[in-house]
């Protein structure tokens, strides 16, 4: 059967097929639609589902279900494998008992992303086998297959769709699901357990999992060789094999391909008999050299008299996404073809769109709030979130962003070096849980002067709406007792804990005023719902004209897409959901439900 499936979905499927027993992930795009497809099936299939606190916690759950022999799964993208990887690098010692599959999505680009790092560098580091999809159904199918290498080298494998793969739609033929693979149970043994003496077996063992992992690897059905005529060649991987092959079609071109689903580790026969048989190649690979690396060392160790371009020449760039256009300069200069592209005329540059929080985003508001009361030499550090958003003008109200759960402690750092100014750290709920606490407490053991401000739109908003453990539901959907921030902070040693509605403008000013006076770290949860969550339940705003002064307070100072300059002053469009900020903040009273106060 087949059905039109995004790449996220198809390795969905491609998990059940496989008879996963236990998914876990935390959500950042392009990633984030695989967890959620599985956790929308894992009743009916029986299988456990769960949206971990971050991707370390995922991981390490994944694990052990893994020691126990069952097929486990981990979801997440490019940066959360930093996050995760303190486990997996000595998970790749101890290894695993049941299949364990991570799908790490990359986002080269980037375009929702702090980095544009490779998995397949990180595969390396690691020394895990990596499996490079190039299309929705190929992600399906090799999710099947890692699960089996998995099984069989009892080592994590590691599955890299970027974003293309992840988010283009195909038609995609789907498979019979197996049943649960259950595991026959956890084993006691010395094995589990990682000390000095063990592990120095074990990455002897380790390093020759590699080779049989190279081996199997040689007869891998995702390893591809597109026959062509002349002594130049083309040695390409993941979504840039489909750029290849559309951009030789277009040129008129037919030259020998190897497409490579398996860019790590390498199988070394396959490339070696390719090269064989050309004088010159390319390597067209998005991202970093990885396969153009371990070529380059096949060259040198076989004495291969090759003729190598790809991105060390600096044909091949190194950063940001490649697409068939630039593919085939690539192709042109590397074939020395002497392109004549059409006189199509000058286009005009593209609009400038630069992405803005939401009208009626609460986080607006509270930023609005800690800017009035900390004034303009206060020092406000940001997070990894919608939110994020908060540096553009005119809040202008993030000065420093890193990743995950570092306001907190870039904040400290800076309070102690700039002593006289105020620091604010913001984050939001889910990130707070994700890597948020520790940085609080080390705030309040070390005797930091900080300001934290928890923005809890009581959802995990940037990536789609996904639970956390404030919420009382989890990811399946089963009720689940919240935990909740403002006590977990007193928990922490927090004396000065606060919660307060960000949209009630005046109190939230005079709270967040309260908080900066305090000496000592001090936290304010402004919590008020997600905006996209309650659409509609509040009337729009409208603007009395006969008392607006058009001083422009609303436009510029907010920076709400609602509200534009007309050429009689501000207009409050469609897409006002009533949030009130702008009316509380007019000094005429001019902006109201309706236009008319009450």
């Amino acid at each position: 059967m087949k059905k039109l499936l995004m790449g996220n979905e198809a390795m969905a499927h491609g998990a059940v097929e496989a008879g996963v027993r236990v998914v876990t992930g935390y959500p950042g795009t392009p990633s984030s639609e695989i967890f959620s497809t599985l956790a929308n099936m894992a009743k009916d299939y029986g299988f456990h589902a769960e949206w971990s606190v971050n991707e370390k916690v995922a991981l390490e759950v994944a694990a052990g279900a893994a020691y126990a022999g069952a097929r486990a799964m981990v979801t997440m993208k490019q940066v959360g494998l930093n996050v995760a990887g303190d486990p997996l690098m000595t998970l790749a010692y101890i290894g695993v008992k049941g299949g364990l599959v991570l799908v790490v999505a990359d986002d080269p680009g980037p375009h929702s992303s702090q980095n544009e790092q490779d998995t397949r560098k990180f595969a390396q580091f690691a020394k895990l086998p990596v499996l490079d999809p190039s299309t929705p159904q190929e992600a399906k199918d090799m999710l099947k297959d890692a699960f089996e290498l998995s099984e069989k080298l009892g080592l994590p494998v590691i599955l890299r769709p970027t974003t293309r793969t992840c988010h283009v739609c195909q038609d995609v033929t789907l498979g019979e699901e197996r049943e649960l693979q259950q595991g026959d149970g956890f084993e006691k043994s010395p094995g589990w357990v990682i000390f000095p003496s063990l592990a120095i077996k074990r990455h002897a063992w380790l390093n020759k999992q590699q080779e049989t992992a190279r081996e199997i690897f040689e007869q891998s059905p995702f390893n591809k060789l597109i026959n062509g005529t002349g002594a130049s060649g083309i040695v390409t991987t993941g979504v840039a094999y489909n750029y290849v092959m559309e951009a030789l079609d277009l040129m008129g071109l037919e030259i020998p391909v190897l497409k490579l689903g398996t860019p790590y580790p390498m199988p070394s026969n396959l490339v070696l008999g390719f090269l064989d048989k050309v004088d010159r190649v390319l390597v067209i690979e998005e991202q970093e050299p990885v396969v153009e690396d371990q070529i380059i060392k096949l060259i040198w160790q076989h004495k291969r008299p090759l003729i190598l371009r790809g991105k060390h020449g600096q044909l091949v760039p190194r950063e940001g996404e490649l697409n068939v256009d630039k593919v085939m300069n690539i192709l042109g200069e590397f074939l020395k073809i002497d392109r004549q592209k059409e006189a199509v005329g000058e286009l005009p540059p593209l609009p400038v769109r630069p992405p803005v929080l939401c009208s009626g985003c609460p986080h607006r508001a509270s930023f609005y709030a800690f800017k009035q009361a900390a004034g303009r030499d206060a020092i406000f550090t940001g997070d990894i979130g919608c939110y994020t958003l908060g540096n553009m003008a005119p809040l202008n109200a993030v000065d420093t962003c890193l990743c995950m759960g570092a306001s907190i402690t870039i904040g400290s750092g800076l309070q102690i070096v700039e002593q006289d100014r105020k620091v604010v750290a913001f984050l939001g709920d889910s990130t707070f849980f994700h890597t948020g606490i520790p940085g609080l407490i080390n705030a309040v053991h070390n005797g930091a002067n900080q300001t934290v401000v928890v923005l809890d739109n009581r959802t995990t908003g940037m990536t789609g709406h996904q639970s956390h453990p404030g919420l009382e539901r989890n990811a399946i959907g089963e009720p689940v007792e919240p935990l909740d921030i403002a006590k977990l902070a007193e928990a922490c040693g927090v004396k000065h804990v606060r919660v307060i509605d960000p949209l009630e403008h005046q109190r939230a000013v005079a709270a967040a005023k309260e908080a900066l006076d305090y000496e000592g770290v001090s936290l304010v949860v402004m919590r008020r719902e997600c905006v996209a969550l309650t659409k509609g339940k509040n009337m729009p705003m409208k603007l009395n004209k006969e008392k607006c002064l058009d001083c422009g307070i609303c436009i510029e100072e907010l920076g709400c897409p609602a509200i534009s300059r007309g050429t009689e002053g501000p207009v409050i469009g469609a897409a006002c959901t009533g949030c009130n900020l702008c009316g509380q903040i007019c000094p005429a009273g001019a902006i109201c439900e309706g236009g008319v106060a009450k």
